[in-house]
């Protein structure tokens, strides 16, 4: 196996997402990172479960997970990608939203969905770096953004 196909299939468990990023329980909403490319993709896993805290109010009687906790997700699959491509040193390091553009929302993400976040760096300069993502449950698209952040020190 060359080191490209390495990349692609290299798996990111919840334990070394929560080494890499400060995020944890209710906000942490990555179960596990995918396909991972360093400095250009990742795809991020978030099996959506009907005890999710943000189901007793949104909605109890239809529950649909929040779009900005979508937008969230595809955030915190972007930086375990600049954890990832910075290395060891960017670990636990806050990575704040600067902006967040052209978010749609397709179809509702409900309890039992396995929604994948599909994050591609689209540039970065110094400690910005921007992203385009899509979310996706099986084949349909449910949500796309792109959106900003920065890298801060501790």
């Amino acid at each position: 196996m060359d080191a490209a196909t390495e990349a692609v299939n290299k798996v990111i468990d919840i334990n070394r997402i929560m080494q890499m990023i400060p995020h944890r329980y209710p906000i942490l909403m990555v179960d596990r990172v995918i396909d991972v490319m360093p400095g250009a993709s990742a795809v991020g896993i978030k099996n959506v479960s009907a005890n999710e805290p943000f189901f007793q109010g949104h909605f109890p009687q239809r529950p649909v997970m929040p779009g900005v906790l979508i937008v969230e997700a595809m955030a915190q699959t972007a930086a375990v990608l600049v954890v990832e491509t910075l290395g060891p040193d960017a670990e636990g390091k806050l990575v704040y939203f600067m902006s967040v553009d052209s978010a749609r929302f397709r179809k509702p993400v409900e309890p039992g969905d396995r929604l994948e976040l599909h994050v591609k760096k689209e540039r970065s300069r110094g400690s910005v770096w921007k992203f385009s993502a899509e979310g996706k449950v099986g084949d349909t698209l449910v949500a796309e953004a792109t959106y900003a952040a920065m890298i801060l020190d501790n």
